[in-house]
């Protein structure tokens, strides 16, 4: 049964609320994703910027390793930590959630010296459990959903408030079903019910369990949004960490083959590669043993969202004549980014013209002289005045790693 969009669903007998118990394990299970998102994000970041590799110690080689005292230094120098300490917090996050670990396990805290960690990922010892297993299979999902067009993830409204990446229960099961994601409607109940348990998607006013139904959903993790690792520190402040629009920070997209369920992984010639770690399952299959690589592109849980489109940064509206006409106060810039691991490090938005909305400013686009309030002229010689934030948003994450893009500025 479907209702329509914005109206209050009808309620089947059997439909119970979700006990306080519930709500508790899918918080504690959706920050547990977060540290793994924000962990392999960061896993990303050092290889690409040569952080791991193999080190000789007492005429013993350690592959895939860093120095504790060098990382603490680069996450000053990159914005991620504001001192040492807080460095040190980060780290030992990590290891609290065997993301890292000392590579002889001599040490069980993390230590700011000239000590060798290594994460688990990249020498096959992180833990691949069920709970980690369900995570994996709701990325997938969320991936293969909003990589096709006409997707049936929409802002959508219900009580007057709007929640982004939404859908109906019935949808969902529909959708699983003819993909072969699930061999039948009760299969895939049961898919959506441990989703929701472990944090993944959510009814939006968190008040029912999955259920076949017009009962409205929604996504929790946004798997493409570029983490803070100060977030981490946030545990027991959900609210901190509300989800921002979609793909904030620009990550880069990756297009493995189609059909294939794909992960990053790092091998021992530091070269970063698909590499096919999870086949589709049934979720009674979840329990089993596997390939110990997974992969995050990094989230966690928040109470119900609802602001989908945060305020614009800009003080008033700029149209292009005004941009473009001589003598205006405007100057342009032409900024080469070059993306790291995880992605550029901005938020475009508006349209006709976009504007700079955000700036990570640890990341690449920070460096390169991005600021907010910019405006985007053109992206690798295409002028993009006249195109809108989606358009310009999807020539960049399918383009090349390095954007020279042009942006014009108030003159101050």
């Amino acid at each position: 049964m479907r209702g329509a969009p914005g109206a209050s669903p009808h309620l089947q007998p059997g439909m119970e609320s979700l006990s306080s118990s519930l709500k508790k394990k899918a918080t504690e299970q959706h920050y547990r994703a977060e540290v793994m998102i924000a962990g392999e994000q960061l896993r990303l970041r050092l290889h690409d910027g040569k952080l791991i590799k193999d080190r000789r110690y007492h005429l013993r080689t350690y592959p895939n390793c860093f120095v504790a005292k060098e990382l603490t230094d680069w996450l000053i120098d990159h914005k991620e930590a504001p001192d040492r300490e807080t460095g040190i917090r980060l780290m030992q996050k990590l290891m609290d959630h065997y993301i890292i670990h000392h590579v002889c396990d001599e040490h069980s805290d993390y230590k700011d010296a000239k000590l060798l960690y290594r994460f688990r990922k990249d020498d096959g010892t992180f833990p691949l459990t069920k709970d980690v297993k369900v995570f994996l299979r709701g990325q997938s999902l969320y991936e293969k959903l909003v990589s096709v067009e006409e997707s049936f993830l929409k802002v959508r409204e219900e009580n007057s408030v709007k929640y982004q990446r939404t859908f109906l229960g019935c949808e969902m099961i529909d959708w699983l079903v003819q993909e072969g994601e699930a061999e039948n409607r009760k299969e895939a109940v049961e898919l959506g019910r441990a989703l929701l348990e472990h944090g993944i998607i959510q009814h939006v006013s968190n008040r029912h369990h999955f259920f076949d139904s017009d009962l409205l959903y929604q996504f929790w993790i946004n798997f493409r949004r570029r983490r803070r690792l100060t977030e981490l520190l946030n545990e027991n402040s959900s609210r901190a960490l509300s989800e921002s629009p979609d793909s904030p920070f620009c990550l880069r997209k990756l297009n493995p083959e189609p059909g294939n369920t794909s992960f990053l992984s790092v091998q021992t010639n530091k070269e970063i590669k698909i590499v096919s770690a999870v086949r589709r399952s049934s979720i009674t299959s979840l329990a089993g043993n596997s390939n110990p690589y997974f992969s995050t592109t990094p989230t966690l849980v928040f109470p119900p969202v609802a602001e989908c489109n945060p305020k614009s940064v800009l003080k008033r509206p700029v149209t292009n004549e005004e941009l473009l006409s001589p003598g205006a106060p405007y100057i342009k810039k032409t900024l080469t980014i070059v993306g790291d691991a995880v992605g550029w490090g901005f938020v475009v938005r508006g349209g006709r013209p976009c504007h700079i909305q955000a700036v990570d400013p640890g990341g690449p686009a920070a460096a390169a002289g991005m600021k907010v309030c910019q405006f985007v002229f053109s992206v690798n010689g295409m002028y993009v005045l006249h195109l809108d934030y989606q358009t310009i948003s999807s020539l960049i994450m399918t383009g090349p790693r390095t954007l020279v893009m042009e942006v014009m500025e108030a003159v101050e």
